[in-house]
């Protein structure tokens, strides 16, 4: 049987059957029918369809054709000026024979240094008439201004629980899997709303047929919510010790990074009823303690004085 990663397999063809962004996809559609579309630039977070709504843009406009009329580069792969200079201006220059311009996906565009960006510009003006450029990225802020100035700005918003739900629960049909109750919950939990993530992590857990959310905290190496929300509730109520032996169980035995942990604390922290004084007090704890870590201490140690901090 031919092994295919479900992102692609299940990765839309047609804006129609993309997940949220109505109004995105209600602007895109406009163009297409015109068969006339601008230089693009799609923004957001990982995972939202900012290169699928691209892509399905390329098959609305040249159909069954599409491949030859469109390139598709990463820029963070890609990301300085003989790039542009070079792959990009060579595609650029040239007339497609469909009677329509070509199109050049550039992804990870805000990767692209500001040499390279410049170069971009200046073919972006001088290309116009035969090819169009969609840009892509999660910080469109990294985009100088006068390329913003040429594009149509497209913001691409985080999906909701339901949307991420929603597609999940169409794979998991279509691939005939049990999925226990409370799985998609979990997986938008660890995911983040990146709709990418959350495919692959279903796809990880479906090899035994039967997805339980046990099962998805054990592929993913994600903090079990029930486990932390124990470990802060001891440590609230002073009982130091036993929030400690849940902390060493959810690193040692679960094999939990500690920034996922610390992530998972803040998470846990939003749920549990504070004072609004002891709240802010913690929130700046868990902040200087996630710096600890990425700077290189030690997770254990940082973790329980964070522990500490909750005991006091």
């Amino acid at each position: 049987m031919e092994s295919v990663l479900w992102v692609e397999k299940y990765r839309p063809k047609k804006l129609d059957e993309m997940v949220n962004q109505e109004a995105v996809i209600e602007r895109l559609k406009y163009f297409i029918k015109n068969r006339n579309i601008p230089h693009m630039l799609f923004a957001g977070p990982a995972g939202c369809g900012k290169t699928t709504a691209a892509l399905c843009v390329v098959r609305e406009l040249f159909g069954d054709d599409w491949k030859s009329w469109y390139l598709e580069l990463n820029a963070s792969d890609e990301r300085g000026i003989n790039t542009i200079r070079g792959k990009v201006k060579d595609f650029a220059r040239t007339k497609s024979l469909s009677g329509l311009y070509k199109i050049i996906i550039l992804d990870e565009a805000d990767a692209l240094t500001s040499d390279a960006q410049q170069a971009l510009r200046r073919m972006m003006e001088k290309y116009a008439s035969t090819c169009r450029f969609i840009l892509i990225c999660n910080y469109s802020s990294k985009i100088i201004e006068p390329i913003q100035s040429r594009c149509v700005v497209f913001r691409f918003r985080s999906l909701e629980p339901e949307d991420v739900s929603k597609f999940l629960s169409r794979i998991s049909e279509s691939e005939g899997l049990e999925v226990e109750d409370g799985v998609f919950e979990a997986i938008y939990d660890i995911s983040g709303g990146d709709l990418r993530k959350a495919v692959t992590i279903l796809q990880a857990c479906a090899s035994e047929g039967r997805v339980s959310v046990k099962r998805v905290y054990e592929i993913s190496a994600a903090a079990e919510p029930g486990k932390v929300r124990k470990m802060l509730e001891s440590a609230l109520s002073g009982d130091f010790a036993s929030a400690r032996e849940v902390l060493h169980d959810i690193l040692y035995r679960d094999g939990v990074a500690g920034q996922d942990i610390v992530r998972e604390i803040m998470n846990q922290l939003r749920k549990l009823e504070l004072p609004d004084d002891k709240r802010i007090e913690l929130i700046r704890e868990i902040g200087e303690c996630e710096f600890r870590i990425s700077q290189g201490s030690d997770p254990r140690i940082q973790l329980e004085a964070l522990l500490a901090a909750f005991s006091v």
